[in-house]
Formats: structure tokens, C-alpha cells, sequence
């Protein structure tokens, strides 16, 4: 198991886990940023882990409602519906609410915290940072 750095920029957020499955697990990469979120769902999908990516809010409720990822990586700065407003709806559903949320964002966990709708994520990873820490977090989570 990977072990992820303990920083402000990767933290553990809830005691919520996923039990560990005969199949990799399923993440979906949720960022508006294409290029990105290719990026990051390539390097994931080397640890192993099956990874899509959804560039949008709306996408990444219709796909994790139809596909039921295990994890999903979640950008919050994003046009018409972000980060924390999925995480919302997500939380909402029964077919979702169990899922691992990880906030995935370029802004600063305390300017995250800030914001009540916060408590919904599982963790917290800074972009710009090594993608090995955010496998290393999604497979703490991982049981």
C-alpha cells in the first residue's frame, strides 16, 4: 500500500472507507481542465485503478449515478456547478452517498474549510503536486 505524504496539501478528512473488491477500483476524475484530468486518470489507471473522467458537474452526477465509481476526485472550481455543489447532490443520492469524495483543487484547504458544504468531502489534495500522492490518498481509503 502506498503511503501518502502528511501535509496541508494531502489530508485525510472523514473515516470513511471503501471495502476492497475483486476488481480495481472505480474513480472518476471530475475536472472542467480536459488535459488534466486525462492526465491524472493515465496515472491512476497505472496503479491499477479504473479511471473515467467527467469535465463537468453534470456529467460526473449522470456518470457516477449510471457507473458508480468507488472514488471520485473532485476539481470545485468549475463553471455552472461546482465542486462542492456536486459533492451535495452526490451525498444526496442512495447510489452515491457512500462514495469516497476527495476534493482535488488547486485552492487552499483552509479556503476549502471555509465552506460548510466542506464536511461532505473524505480528503483534500492540492493540485500541483506529485500524482502519486493523490493515488497514495485514494488507496487509504481503500480497504
Amino acid at each position: 500500500m502506498l503511503s501518502y505524504p502528511k501535509s496541508a496539501r494531502v489530508r485525510v478528512w472523514s473515516c470513511r472507507t471503501v471495502e476492497r473488491i475483486s476488481r480495481s477500483p472505480r474513480v472518476l476524475v471530475v475536472d472542467d481542465f480536459e488535459i488534466g484530468a486525462h492526465a491524472i486518470a493515465a496515472y491512476l489507471n497505472i496503479e491499477p485503478m479504473d479511471c473515467r473522467i467527467a469535465l463537468s458537474g453534470a456529467e460526473a452526477i449522470a456518470t457516477g449515478l449510471t457507473w458508480q465509481p468507488d472514488v471520485f476526485v473532485m476539481d470545485i472550481s468549475m463553471p455552472i456547478m461546482n465542486g462542492f455543489e456536486v459533492t451535495d447532490s452526490l451525498r444526496r443520492d442512495s447510489r452515491t452517498h457512500n462514495a469516497i469524495i476527495v476534493a482535488f483543487t488547486a485552492l487552499d484547504e483552509t479556503k476549502v474549510c471555509r465552506n460548510p458544504m466542506s464536511r461532505s468531502f473524505d480528503g483534500y489534495c492540492q493540485k500541483g503536486q506529485s500524482p502519486a500522492a493523490l493515488a497514495a490518498l485514494i488507496e487509504h481509503f481503500i480497504r
